[in-house]
């Protein structure tokens, strides 16, 4: 077995070295999620922590860990005769992204069932993790029905396999950490809620503490086991203090004054339920006993609430998680400090571990520290880059449609204007791909899934992954005598497989082309285009998709986002949108030809959903001037492109920006062209648009029906 990194020679990173040790200390508190950029350490600190875990009892031969003081009475291993236990050290389970429901929660134990007869359970990752860790590494990658078996298993403390003829229950109350970087995609909301506490980790700005990261890690890498043995007094110093801290826990009083101020910052940041109210509460006990204390202090309400509600306060998912702490000082300060009691030794700063320099040592593994939050150190937060001021770029008003009646700059199209803001976003219709795929699990298209409802069975194409078991039994039975059955068991053979098919959603891949011309940069009209826009962004988010965000003005179309799955990412390069220019609608739409044609190269199953976002004018040949006998005239050269999408069978949406009383339709030509739909901007909101994407048809269609 390879020696883990030492949790204490993890440089910096005092948030999330704090936020693992409280809930070492006091399990309750709810887990961990750790944000941040690759290569912060994130990995290490969490896989460094089951070190520091006391050890538990367990009762001899039990494959769900039940204590011997206190077994579970339901425990399919049981029931457990009163007798001494086993100790042995905390597990840290780690559960793939890519892992199998089967695999999560356990399953009935097909080679017994087959073989003997006889029902058997199999038990998974949540019986292994049971009083131990569950650790999540790109926790925002995980398929959704896995999602779901998570929350049960976090809300009961227990699971519940209900499948196949077997029907079990049994204790799985687990510390749950997960690491993610916000830039591959955000957590569902009610994931989210889950962990108690969240932390954002960057690497260090600071040149000496970033070599002092690469001299650990390279010596590290040298001699693990001398390297881990350099840092063993200091492991098991963090060791015993976790230990005092836990059995300090329960004399630690919790004020009603603490309470008061607890209650106070949380319906002040108006967050939603009263789960964060309850993890504040943990959270500030738990940094009494890690200090030495038996009295909950201000200090520790406040270093409570900026580890509890950042993630908890955001109102839709392109808020930046954080918490404003000039409010909540002003909060704080409004309540009397309690008059703390003697306590022994109290400890002033509840922080983890000392970082040490160089030669005493501190905590490492691929990242910097960042000091804790509040600090006098804290770093500044990266700036988005800043719109032009007023007297940077000409003063954006209502364009002309016309690129005639523009003001010409040098290369006679309309000057550039600066962004502007998007207008409130709101409740779109599930826009959909027609047909059935067999793409990711997500939330908008039909699909062949491993998971969702079963339909059926069938022979399975290549290997096995989801057993029909009904299926399998009824193919087999008739054989059995010919097969001189003679034992309990039933004689199976290859032939007797039946793959389960089952139906399900999948995610899709959203690819916005947005006009971003002169014609669009009328503020009030941009504005309401990026609304919609950001209103698709945010239902994308909603329903797991991939999106990329393709601009076209001037001269040229920009892939703006390649594919992501960050919704927020897309979100923040719509704001930034400047527009201005003529509307080389063709460059646009060949541009989205050659994303998709593209993608699909990386991701063949993952089925496109193309969104056009324009007036539908075409004012400029673009880079495609040259293509084809249409020569230079942007409307065929936009018709023949949006032609050319329609025949390799992508599903295509209009969304038509044309304003004023006269209304030329040329969005809804360019829909015709590609074969789908066209709404305007006002149609596209949930309570108008009926049944849209229900009514999308393409070329796809014909092609999967003939095949």
């Amino acid at each position: 077995m390879s020696t883990p990194y030492p949790f204490t020679a993890v440089v910096g990173q005092t948030d999330l070295r704090l936020a693992l040790l409280l809930n070492a200390v006091s399990p309750a508190v709810g887990g961990v999620l750790v944000r941040g950029e690759k290569g912060t350490a994130k990995s290490t600190a969490v896989r460094a922590l089951s070190a520091l875990l006391p050890q538990v009892d367990v009762v001899p031969g039990c494959r769900f860990s039940c204590a011997p003081a206190a077994p579970d009475p339901g425990c399919p291993d049981g029931p457990h005769e009163p007798g001494p236990g086993a100790a042995r050290p905390a597990r840290m389970v780690e559960l793939p992204v890519g892992a199998s429901e089967d695999r999560l929660v356990g399953a009935l134990d097909i080679e017994r069932a087959l073989a003997e007869g006889v029902k058997a359970f199999e038990p998974g990752l949540l019986a292994d993790a049971h009083r131990g860790i569950l650790y999540v590494d790109e926790v925002n990658l995980l398929h959704d029905h896995l999602i779901d078996l998570l929350l049960d298993a976090a809300a009961m403390g227990a699971s519940n396999v209900e499948r196949e003829g077997v029907s079990v229950r049994h204790a799985a109350r687990f510390l749950l950490v997960g690491t993610m970087n916000p830039e591959e995609g955000e957590l569902r909301p009610q994931l989210l809620d889950r962990f108690g506490l969240t932390v954002e980790v960057a690497a260090s700005r600071e040149p000496a503490q970033r070599v002092e990261v690469v001299r650990r890690r390279l010596a590290y890498e040298d001699d693990p086991a001398a390297f881990a043995g350099r840092w063993a007094g200091d492991e098991q110093d963090v060791r015993a203090r976790v230990v005092a801290a836990r059995a300090l826990l329960p004399q630690v009083r919790l004020g009603d004054t603490s309470l008061l101020q607890i209650a106070a910052t949380c319906a002040g940041f108006e967050v939603d339920g009263m789960r964060a109210d309850i993890v504040m509460a943990r959270t500030a006990t738990a940094l009494a006993a890690w200090a030495g204390r038996t009295e909950v202090r201000k200090e520790d309400v406040r270093q409570a609430a900026l580890l509890a509600l950042p993630h908890r306060r955001r109102r839709n998912p392109f808020d930046a998680p954080g918490l404003d702490e000039d409010k909540l000082d002003e909060i704080l300060d409004g309540f009397p400090d309690e008059e703390p009691e003697n306590d022994p030794d109290p400890d002033p700063e509840p922080e983890g571990p000392d970082d040490g320099g160089p030669e005493d040592g501190g905590p490492d593994g691929g990242g910097g520290g960042i000091p804790p939050q509040g600090g006098p150190e804290a770093p500044e937060a990266p700036q988005a880059p800043e719109a032009p001021a007023p007297d940077e770029a000409p003063e954006t008003r209502d364009a002309p449609d016309s690129p005639a009646q523009q003001p010409a700059s040098r290369d006679g199209a309309a000057p550039e204007q600066a962004a502007v803001r998007a207008a409130e976003p709101f409740r779109t219709k599930m826009l959909s791909v027609p047909g059935l795929g067999e793409g990711a699990s997500g939330r908008r298209s039909r699909a062949r899934t491993a998971h969702g409802r079963t339909t059926g069975a069938q022979r399975p194409r290549g290997q096995l992954t989801k057993l029909h078991l009904a299926a399998t039994v009824q193919a087999a039975a008739p054989h059995q005598k010919a097969r001189g059955r003679t034992g309990r068991g039933l004689v199976v053979r290859k032939d007797d497989l039946r793959q389960a098919t089952r139906e399900g959603r999948e995610g899709n891949l959203v690819l916005f082309v947005v006009d971003a011309s002169g014609s669009m940069a009328a503020r009030q009209r941009m504005s309401a285009v990026k609304g919609a826009v950001l209103s698709l962004l945010l239902d994308a988010y909603q329903r797991r998709d991939k999106v990329g965000l393709i601009t076209f003005r001037g001269s040229a179309a920009e892939l703006a986002l390649p594919p992501t799955s960050s919704v927020d990412a897309a979100a923040t390069r719509l704001e930034q949108l400047p527009t201005g220019g003529r509307t080389p609608l063709a460059a646009g739409l060949l541009k989205a030809h050659e994303v998709l044609r593209i993608e699909r190269l990386r991701d063949p199953s993952r089925r496109p959903l193309l969104v056009v976002v324009t007036d539908g004018r075409a004012t400029s040949a673009g880079t495609a001037g040259s293509a084809g006998s249409a020569g230079g005239d942007p409307r065929a050269l936009a018709g023949r492109s949006a032609r050319l999408l329609q025949a390799e069978g992508i599903a295509s949406v209009v969304v038509d920006c044309e304003s004023g009383p006269v209304r030329l339709g040329l969005a809804g030509v360019l829909a015709a062209d590609l074969g789908g739909p066209a709404v305007t901007l006002d149609g596209l909101r949930a309570d108008s648009l009926a049944g849209l994407v229900k009514n999308v048809r393409t070329a796809s269609d014909t092609h999967r029906r003939a095949a």
